[in-house]
């Protein structure tokens, strides 16, 4: 009995060995593409700060919120040729505008840091907003972190040209009323309150007394509408939000607006 499951693993071994592995045709092609398509996103944001001496002009005051490497690298490369100041609100309650504010000390720029509560009031001084996005709608509209819809506002109540700074491959083909997408996430509320405070709203001296309901919502991103913004500055150059629809129609095929299950199933057939 063993002599035979010896004889039966060799002829298994030695089929292994004979038949080479499959391999699909178009592996090569898709690696090639991709390491095409990471150099290319490793470029981004250095294509759009190479923009920056065109809309930052000497003495000007731009204000921004929170942290944003874009933001960051292109207010960096105007530095080295223009003189300006930068207005950083602190980006409650994650407070990464405190590192905005530091590593643009860093770069010799002549930065102010504000608490979020004074940005109406700092927005008079401002020439400009310059801010980030997680991504652009179909409509011309963002998803950027949360905050950032109040201070569009403050700019359209002040005539401040309101600017997003975002490459086109963070351009998608939804549109912020398509009920089968969410667009938000909601982080941690220990970045709003201690736990242990929390806790304490629930401790009682009489067992029998209702527990105090209470309810902490930490959003990641606000929608900020098209009529806010005043122009984007992405790796292609400047566009306006009424311009995205041509964006679409140039980076997405019709097939791949909607990429539902049924669709995909379709389209196998």
């Amino acid at each position: 009995a063993d002599a035979g499951g010896d004889e039966g693993e060799a002829l298994k071994r030695s089929s292994r060995k004979g038949r080479a592995p499959p391999q699909w045709n178009g592996k090569n092609n898709i690696i090639e593409l991709l390491n095409e398509l990471l150099e290319e996103l490793d470029g981004i944001e250095q294509q759009i700060a190479q923009q920056a001496v065109e809309h930052i002009h000497a003495n000007e005051v731009i204000l921004t919120y929170g942290m944003s490497d874009t933001t960051f690298l292109f207010l960096k490369e105007a530095s080295r040729k223009r003189e300006f100041q930068v207005v950083v609100s602190e980006a409650a309650p994650r407070y990464d505008g405190h590192q905005m504010a530091r590593q643009l000390a860093d770069a010799k720029v002549q930065t102010t840091l504000i608490a979020d509560s004074a940005v109406f009031a700092m927005m008079a001084r401002a020439n400009k907003v310059l801010v980030g996005a997680h991504a652009v709608l179909a409509n011309g509209g963002v998803i950027a972190p949360a905050g950032i819809h109040m201070v569009a506002l403050a700019a359209k109540r002040h005539s401040i040209p309101f600017v997003v700074l975002v490459g086109l491959h963070k351009l998608s083909p939804l549109f912020p009323h398509d009920p089968d997408v969410t667009f938000n996430d909601f982080q941690s509320p220990g970045q709003l309150v201690d736990f242990d405070v929390l806790a304490e709203s629930f401790v009682h001296e009489d067992e029998t007394a209702a527990a105090l309901n209470v309810e902490v919502h930490n959003p990641a991103y606000d929608y900020i509408p098209p009529h806010l913004i005043s122009l984007f500055v992405t790796d292609t150059g400047g566009y306006t939000p009424a311009y995205v629809y041509r964006l679409l129609a140039e980076y997405y095929s019709r097939e791949d607006y909607s990429l539902d299950k049924e669709l995909i199933d379709r389209m196998k057939l």
